[in-house]
């Protein structure tokens, strides 16, 4: 695996998250897929979340991928659920997203540190 490998695998697993957020708001937005535009959107969000997220798993173990997947998911859903829903985000709510963050980029440097500890082998 080169480098220019995990970084391609690093930015589909990037846009994998941001087709996630897209996925989780048109669901909630859909009102149980009873609106069809909002579940329309659904479905081509789901679509392109899963072939980013396959494409981004060729080079990226399956369980930091899944995490970090799902971290950028969560988060952006919470944020944007917000300004898009008015859903509220308490302090408390704000503090344990920003955690999810911080484990988020700790896992990619920790993966960037596999990557140079397998050049040095």
């Amino acid at each position: 695996m080169t480098t220019t490998d995990n970084q391609r695998a690093w930015i589909m697993l990037l846009l994998a998250g941001v087709f996630e957020i897209g996925y989780a708001l048109s669901v909630g937005g859909s009102k149980a897929f009873t609106l069809w535009g909002w579940s329309i959107s659904a479905v081509v969000f789901f679509l392109l979340t899963l072939y980013a997220l396959s494409v981004a798993l060729k080079t990226i173990d399956v369980g930091i991928g899944y995490a970090v997947w799902a971290g950028i998911g969560a988060v952006g859903a919470a944020v944007f659920g917000s300004v898009l829903f008015g859903q509220s985000l308490a302090l408390s709510q704000v503090f344990w997203l920003a955690l999810i963050i911080a484990g988020v980029v700790w896992l990619k440097l920790a993966d960037s540190e596999k990557l140079q500890a397998r050049r040095g082998a």
